[in-house]
């Protein structure tokens, strides 16, 4: 009975979400940027994902979230693992490597940042739970921390851990959604008349909450900036009124 109750407890343990129910986020890749960039709204409350991660520096709280998320899909499509060197952030672009300090003990863990969240007040990261156990949170559920955004894996240097900057946050191909349709035809009747006004279109099939969707994008654009330019100065509402997205 003892050895039963102390497994009972370990297990309510790393089902810990420091205290608090954890929003989870997944950004709908129809209107995603690039690797989930595009702003979204949590409770009432717009977030904007930071364009590049260079030169951040945060102070704040950090929390983590365990068991109950294990195996569940994070922000930007992968399993969440409890196990590995992984965290959340509010907008930090995904997949940059951060350095997490906790302020109380000293202790330092890099983690790389592939979900949305806390969306807490107060609370700036939410780690893994192996994350949160080498910075010796795991217990208490929080401590107050500071966060250096430190960059992309470099894969290309040899014999020790190195990351750089991307070439380009902007570069890419990009087009602007205008409409999403049950109904296929629906869809390439407007697909086929935004080809003859811009020139290019694309259908993009998805699957959402069990629906089947059809979703028609105008143009095909090489950077992020040029789409959001056309998007914001045309004079057609159909494009004013869609929004820009980072094509498949």
């Amino acid at each position: 009975m003892f050895r039963f109750i102390i497994v009972l407890m370990l297990t309510s343990l790393l089902a810990s979400c420091g205290g608090y129910e954890r929003y989870s986020h997944r950004p709908d890749s129809s209107s995603t940027r690039k690797a989930g960039q595009r702003p979204y709204t949590i409770n009432g409350e717009r977030y904007e994902p930071l364009a590049s991660h260079e030169g951040f520096v945060q102070s704040g709280i950090a929390s983590w979230y365990g068991s109950d998320f294990h195996g569940r899909t994070t922000s930007n499509g992968e399993t969440y693992d409890m196990y590995a060197m992984t965290a959340a952030h509010k907008t930090l672009p995904l997949g940059v490597y951060v350095k997490v300090r906790n302020r109380d003990n000293g202790r330092e863990a890099v983690v790389r940042i592939n979900d949305r969240g806390p969306f807490v007040e107060g609370r700036i990261i939410d780690l893994s739970y192996s994350a949160a156990r080498d910075l010796d949170i795991v217990g208490c559920g929080t401590a107050p921390v500071k966060i250096e955004a430190l960059g992309y894996l470099d894969n290309s240097v040899s014999g020790r851990t190195a990351y750089q900057v991307p070439a380009s946050y902007d570069r890419g191909s990009f087009g602007i959604q205008v409409g999403a349709f049950g109904m296929y035809e629906n869809a390439r009747r407007l697909a086929a008349e935004v080809k003859q006004r811009y020139g290019s279109s694309s259908i993009q099939e998805a699957v959402v909450n069990g629906s089947r969707f059809y979703r028609v994008r105008a143009g095909n654009y090489p950077s992020l900036k040029e789409a959001e330019q056309l998007q914001q100065r045309s004079a057609d509402r159909l494009i004013t009124g869609g929004f820009v997205v980072a094509l498949d």
